[in-house]
Formats: structure tokens, sequence, C-alpha cells
């Protein structure tokens, strides 16, 4: 363990500058960023404490919620408001990790979770351009079965591990950032980036910046949603696909969607496609085929996960149909 200075943030704005000054790293539940910190993946200078900033979970007269970063996934999960009105992100959190780490992991934590990958947790023998830019990718040629099949470059096949953030891309959520520069907000389906050639550039964080609250909009149909992870064992493994997904739908007419897929992308996968062929046309199975195809359509397997294509596609058609199934 390389030694590190610690300091606890009275509020953001302490927080920020705090985590301005070189090597420093923001600390919530330490679900992660510990685990990396003693496989010697991660070498902070100093780790700023977050956990005394807000974690309130608000309300708005709009239907839309406002999620304190430091709220724990256990609070968010089990707040009524999400219960009745997105129940897709409380089952992504349930999934997501045993109680005693959702009491522990917190909501600005979870949205910044870095690879389960072995080759990038294997800092002695393993290649890895996230964990040293430049280095090659171990993953391309070696034991691939959990990577990405969407999305992935020449230079990095790694998955982003998290339930929640599926879930959040699927609600429109908005990511709420604070930094020496102001506040600003960006749309969560573009916080997380794709590897290209810079695979260990995550997110859209500038140096310092720091994830205050996240929103989810108001969403009418909300309450008619489902997520569901397909993973090896079901205590608590890492999703090779998981779905999340709400559907308006009326006369049998798909008239709004929502969906998102995760375990096929480095980062939680907005299933764009498939929602403008959903739109307007009839709830069926063979279109709720044809979609999931179109969707994934892109797919560049790899040597050990060419089934994901084709399990994404049977789930994706799954929770679609139960999601009709359920207004009968």
């Amino acid at each position: 363990m390389n030694p590190f200075a610690y300091a606890r943030a009275i509020d953001a704005a302490d927080a920020v500058v705090r985590g301005g000054t070189p090597g420093s790293k923001y600390l919530g539940g330490g679900t992660n960023l510990v685990d990396l910190m003693r496989e010697t993946v991660e070498h902070p200078a100093m780790l700023v404490d977050v956990t005394g900033l807000p974690d309130t979970i608000d309300e708005r007269p709009d239907g839309s919620l406002l999620i304190g970063a430091a709220a724990t996934n256990t609070a968010v999960a089990e707040h009524r408001a999400v219960r009745s009105r997105f129940p897709l992100l409380t089952r992504a959190i349930t999934a997501g990790a045993s109680a005693q780490i959702r009491n522990m992991a917190t909501v600005g934590g979870n949205l910044l979770q870095r690879t389960r990958c072995g080759y990038f947790y294997d800092n002695d023998g393993s290649r890895c351009n996230k964990r040293e830019p430049g280095q090659g990718c171990d993953a391309i040629g070696g034991f691939n079965r959990m990577h990405a099949i969407l999305g992935a470059s020449a230079h990095c096949v790694a998955t982003h591990p998290s339930d929640m953030c599926v879930a959040l891309a699927a609600l429109d959520a908005v990511v709420h950032l604070q930094g020496t520069g102001g506040t600003r907000a960006v749309p969560l389906v573009s916080f997380h980036l794709l590897p290209e050639d810079h695979p260990e550039r995550e997110t859209a964080l500038q140096p310092g910046e720091l994830v205050t609250a996240i929103e989810v909009p108001a969403l009418a149909f909300g309450a008619r949603s489902a997520y569901r992870k397909v993973r090896d064992r079901a205590s608590y493994a890492f999703a090779l696909v998981s779905v999340a997904a709400a559907l308006d739908v009326h006369d049998g007419v798909v008239r709004d969607v929502r969906l998102a897929l995760g375990g096929v992308a480095h980062k939680p996968w907005r299933a764009s496609t498939a929602e403008a062929m959903l739109k307007g046309r009839p709830a069926t199975q063979e279109l709720f085929h044809a979609a999931a195809a179109a969707e994934l359509a892109d797919a560049r397997p790899l040597r050990d996960n060419a089934f994901k294509v084709d399990l994404a596609r049977r789930a994706i058609v799954a929770v679609l149909d139960g999601l009709v199934d359920t207004r009968s």
C-alpha cells in the first residue's frame, strides 16, 4: 500500500478545492477504489472523503427526483418514489451487489466504478491500455468471455460493471457536476465514454470535478419498467448481459419506450436504434426480435463471447414481452 493523505470535505466547494490537488481521489463508500488501491492499480496521493456531502433524495413537483451523490445504493433502492415510479432502478441496484455493499456504496461512486476486467486488475503480468496507455490489451487475444461486443476498439474491449447505471441510462438521467469552473449537467448517456484511442479516459469529468447529484426526469410510464440481469450465478456476479426497459403500449401499439443494455459495452449502452424501430408499431414478438437484431447488427464479438449477441437479443425480447404481458 502506498502512503496517502486523507481529508474530509465539509461541503462540495471544499471538496473541489482539495480534489484539484494532483493525485487526489474522491472517496465515497470505497467499495471499488479501496479494492483498486489494494491491487496497486490506483495510487492516490490524497483521499478526499465526500461521504458528508448531501445524501438526500428530493421529490420534485414535476415528478422528477434529485439524488444526492452521497446517497447510498440502499437508500435509493428502498426509497418509496423510486420503488413506485422507477422500479427498474430498484431492481438494478438490488441485482448489483450484496446488502452489505449496497449499504456502503454511494450513487456517485457507482457512476465511477472501473471495469472488472481481469487484465486491468493484474498489475503484475498483464498489458492494459486502460491502466497504462500504450501498453497493449491482453484481453483482445486472451480470455474475453465477459468483454464487450459493442463500441469496443482496438485498444480496449472492457465492459462497464454498473447495473445501476444501465437503469439510469434508460431513464435519461442527468449527472450534476461541480468543479473549479462552476457547475454543469451532463446526460448520463454522454457521461461515460467509449474507449476509442484513449481507454484511460472513462468519463467526461474534468480534473478535480465532483459528482454532486443525479437527476432522474419524470417518466409517465416509468412504473411499467423492468430490469433483467443474465449472469453465471445468481449471487452477485457481474452481468453477461442486462436489459433495462420501460414500455408504454396503448391499443397494442408502442407509444414510447426506453431501452438500455449492460454487460455489452465500455459504457451503459442506450439502445437508440431499437427504440426508434419500436415506436409507433404493434407490440409483437416479431417486432421485438427485429428491433433487437437491428440494435445488435454492429456487434463485433470476440473469440469467447459470441454467445452474447444471441443472449442480448433474447433478453431484450423477453423483457419487452414481459412488460406487454403485465398490461393484461
